[in-house]
């Protein structure tokens, strides 16, 4: 976990200074691009080109055009609001997804996981704070990728029933590097990373594959009730990196907000393990 918290907080820094020069949809393009280079890479060197099939493309393009839309709307967040505002709305993806599931994956909605969504709401509100006229695009923009990431890992969670991780991720990185190649040159022009533009268009490459096979492995090797806790550390990591960085100040209702969502979300995750154990 370690790994996905230094991953996300390092491409949060780099996105910020690659919206300087380019638009979501290049430094989208770029980053798959990167990533595909670096996977295809690591499936020849480990020969597990047979892991990587063609079955269900419909589902991977879904999951895909989901997580191609969280991804643009948290860069256009991150370039508008601070940092630590996009982390705490970002940690309502578990409320999404309880909310979906039923419907998606044939789960049942229980009143727990209905309370839940409602307590993360009033977080959100405590986060934004409508009242008093902060809620701007920036805000609506960290919320809809919370939505489109929870149709992202409900989508995969379809998927890892019969698919491959190195399938997944090949085809995440080779279908968005399509989809930012057809957004990014809708106008013709397809902007090149200048030379200030390189190292924060690498960085997100990387991190973005990074962050997501060490979280797949933290998940694979501890509990969700385990890993969920640390993974709130994210949230005062990159208020201090942004307080540092970029000079944004430390909100205490960022911090009360961003607790009351992960609340919420964590005691519907333990409620689910008592379930799954209950049910064992």
């Amino acid at each position: 976990m370690l790994g996905t918290l230094a991953s996300f907080s390092a491409m949060a820094v780099a996105a910020r200074y690659a919206t300087l020069d380019l638009d979501t949809f290049e430094i989208m393009l770029y980053r798959s691009l990167i990533g595909f280079a670096v996977l295809c890479l690591m499936l020849t060197a480990a020969g597990r080109w047979q892991a990587v099939g063609t079955a269900r493309l419909g589902l991977h393009f879904l999951r895909n055009l989901f997580h191609f839309g969280g991804q643009n709307l948290w860069l256009l967040a991150v370039s508008l609001i601070p940092l630590a505002q996009v982390f705490a709305l970002e940690f309502t993806v578990p409320i999404w997804i309880a909310l979906a599931a039923p419907l998606v994956l044939g789960e049942r909605l229980t009143r727990f996981r209905l309370g839940s969504a409602l307590v993360g709401f009033v977080g959100i509100l405590i986060v934004t704070r409508p009242d008093t006229a902060v809620l701007g695009l920036g805000h609506l923009a960290a919320l809809a990728a919370a939505v489109c990431f929870a149709g992202s890992a409900l989508s995969t969670k379809l998927l890892t029933r019969d698919t491959t991780t190195a399938c997944i991720l090949f085809w995440l990185t080779l279908m968005q590097a399509g989809m930012g190649l057809a957004f990014a040159g809708y106008d013709g022009e397809i902007a090149l990373p200048g030379r200030a533009a390189l190292l924060p268009v690498a960085v997100i490459g990387l991190t973005g594959l990074s962050a997501h096979y060490c979280l797949t492995n933290a998940l694979a090797r501890a509990p969700a009730s385990v890993v969920m806790p640390v993974d709130f550390l994210r949230l005062p990591l990159i208020a201090v990196v942004g307080m540092l960085v970029f000079g944004e100040p430390l909100e205490a209702m960022v911090f009360l907000g961003a607790a009351v969502i992960f609340g919420a979300a964590y005691a519907n995750v333990l409620a689910e393990t008592r379930r799954l154990r209950s049910r064992a």
